[in-house]
């Protein structure tokens, strides 16, 4: 223990009596915790840069923090944490972690603002370390964000354990040393938000069918049912639909499609267009005919990750009570072999009327999204966004630093990147350039091919480009999140596994859209 450490310091100072700082071990027992923030030691200042919270915390302990944190060893780095225990009666253990530099901010080269950041990774860094100590109540230092703080708790403690017999401790955050609560509570409705996408998008494809999948959604929606209209279209309303391109692929597997189309009326004014969100929603993606390997097919139960962060951002919206019209499509199924699936070189005919070769059934989630995008215009929309974990050919270009964001408008670009900014999940625009609309549409059986006709070159430019041509809106983006799909450790706030990106910067983009800014 840290204070019987400190006794033995001082054990050989006459006068000394250890039993005015022996503390017992119940009185120690790790089930409350606090998270503080210290900033990077500046040139000009040898002294420790606390933040105000903490620096608060000090004075309240006589000073002991910045005692030890004096010899303890070297200054926190950034994203870094260290616990000491027995410094306040009420907190046994105290996480204090590296902020970086103070004053940091929007940095034009990564495309993000450093300090949320560094609030986030430290924050999620100190949570986790007191988790690991099966502290189950933390209080958490704003660190000048609350937001930003609230955001990289909720994240950094997110684990995918429901179906294990052992799970790790629940902890409950909650904020300290400050009275901006509002702040607090927007950041975690947020990192709530796209929990939820991770959980949808972790769980098996045998517990997320497309059925548990829309239920799933209506069953959060629920609590918002004065503002949400849900509607769970199934196939006898697709096919009235004539969706032929998303039929083609749901009728290889014998779990039934489902459309699931939200409507969040958050503005009462009936005339402001709506924002449109669309999202692909293969359940579970075997490739079908043209069979995926099976080497790693198991992380195609999250194929539907366009779907679930399109769906999660609505549920943040409503629950933010933003002041915005969104109507959220989501065609759902599953891509898989069988005697009635899709067979390479079948024509299907789309809801527009235009007829597709499936030269290649793995490339299925362009087939979906072509009806969605067809039936999403009969709303008259402001805007059209929707998201994919398209092509591996994303992950390929840009791995997991951003989202590749395909669009025909330099307005709707600028506010999809000013929120990436704000939420530190990135977005990267990508070509739209006739000269791979030219490689879907030159065709031998039909007006489209649903691979390019240079199958290794430009996959996600190809993909994207045969969309646009379900496409009549002035303001359209195609969002292919294939490479940010998952997490091994590139967000430091993130654990390994799904990470339900980029719902938090689709939620910043509705409210930037609410706001007029």
């Amino acid at each position: 223990m840290l204070l019987r450490f400190r006794g033995a310091l001082l054990s050989g100072v006459r006068g000394y009596n250890y039993r005015l700082f022996s503390v017992s071990r119940s009185a120690l027992s790790p089930k409350k915790g606090l998270v503080l923030g210290v900033y990077e030691k500046e040139k000009d200042n040898n002294g420790i840069s606390f933040t105000e919270a903490a620096a608060s915390f000090d004075r309240s302990v006589s000073g002991k923090l910045t005692e030890m944190m004096s010899i303890s060893g070297p200054s926190l780095k950034k994203g870094k944490s260290r616990i000491f225990y027995g410094l306040h009666q009420d907190v046994p253990s105290v996480a204090v972690v590296g902020l970086g530099k103070k004053g940091a901010g929007v940095c034009g080269k990564e495309n993000w603002d450093d300090c949320k950041e560094n609030i986030r990774a430290a924050v999620s860094a100190g949570c986790r370390q007191l988790q690991d100590l099966e502290v189950q109540q933390v209080e958490v230092d704003p660190c000048g964000d609350g937001q930003s703080a609230a955001e990289g708790a909720v994240l950094g403690l997110f684990e995918y354990d429901e179906l294990k017999s052992k799970k790790k401790v629940r902890v409950a955050t909650q904020l300290y040393g400050s009275a901006d609560t509002e702040a607090w509570e927007k950041g975690v409705l947020y990192g709530e938000g796209q929990n939820l996408a991770r959980r949808l998008m972790e769980a098996p494809a045998n517990h997320i069918t497309p059925t548990a999948f829309a239920e799933a959604i209506e069953q959060k929606l629920s609590p918002f049912s004065d503002r949400v209209v849900i509607h769970k279209r199934p196939q006898a309303w697709i096919e009235q639909e004539q969706m032929g391109a998303f039929l083609s692929v749901s009728k290889g597997s014998e779990e039934p499609p489902v459309f699931l189309e939200l409507h969040y009326t958050g503005n009462p004014d009936s005339s402001q267009a709506p924002l449109m969100l669309v999202g692909k929603g293969i359940t579970f993606d075997s490739g079908g005919i043209s069979l995926k390997p099976s080497s790693g097919m198991d992380a195609m139960r999250a194929d539907m990750g366009g779907a679930a962060t399109v769906c999660s951002a609505i549920v943040t919206a409503a629950a933010l009570k933003l002041p915005v019209n969104i109507i959220g499509l989501a065609p759902l199924c599953e891509n898989m072999p069988s005697g009635k699936a899709n067979k390479p070189g079948d024509v299907v005919r789309a809801k527009n009327g235009k007829t597709i070769q499936v030269d290649n059934t793995d490339a299925e989630g362009r087939l979906i999204l072509a009806d969605a995008l067809c039936y999403a215009h009969s709303f008259k929309p402001k805007a059209i966004v929707n998201a994919a974990t398209l092509t591996g050919a994303m992950d390929v270009a840009l791995g997991s630093a951003a989202t590749g964001v395909f669009t025909n408008s330099d307005w709707l670009w600028e506010k999809l990147h000013k929120a990436s900014v704000v939420t530190g999940d990135r977005v990267w625009r990508m070509p739209l350039f006739q000269h791979y609309t030219k490689q879907v549409t030159e065709c031998a059986l039909a007006d489209l091919n649903n691979i390019g006709k240079y199958s290794r070159s430009g996959g996600a430019c190809t993909a994207a480009a045969f969309l646009r041509e379900f496409v009549t809106a002035d303001h359209w983006a195609h969002l292919d999140i294939a490479g940010v799909m998952t997490n091994k450790d590139e967000v430091p706030y993130l654990r390994k596994g799904m990470s339900g990106r980029p719902t938090r910067t689709l939620v910043e983009f509705a409210t930037v859209l609410a706001s007029g800014s």
